[in-house]
């Protein structure tokens, strides 16, 4: 299983606590920017080689998780919320 500490640092003496790529100085931002900016994953590796296919994979793997997660509580709270209002009526 994919963990944020597995591909995550954030510690205030590295970058100012800024997350990056466990074991680089490189912040998980700047992959963010890369892609938002069309670059592909490609040339973000070609620049910061100090992170791994393996490891830019598993943020986007632990991102879907983080997502998909949040999105169904927000349903089920959602639901709560109308099933209630349905019993008040």
């Amino acid at each position: 299983m994919t963990t944020k500490s597995n591909i995550i640092c954030s510690k205030p003496d590295i970058m100012g606590g800024t997350p990056v790529f466990k074991g680089t100085r490189v912040p998980i931002k700047n992959l963010l920017d890369y892609l938002e900016a069309g670059d592909s994953l490609n040339t973000f590796l070609e620049h910061f080689p100090s992170v791994s296919r393996q490891n830019a994979i598993a943020l986007f793997e632990l991102a879907k998780e983080m997502l998909l997660t949040r999105i169904r509580a927000q349903l089920i709270e959602e639901l709560l919320v109308l099933n209630q209002e349905k019993l008040e009526r």
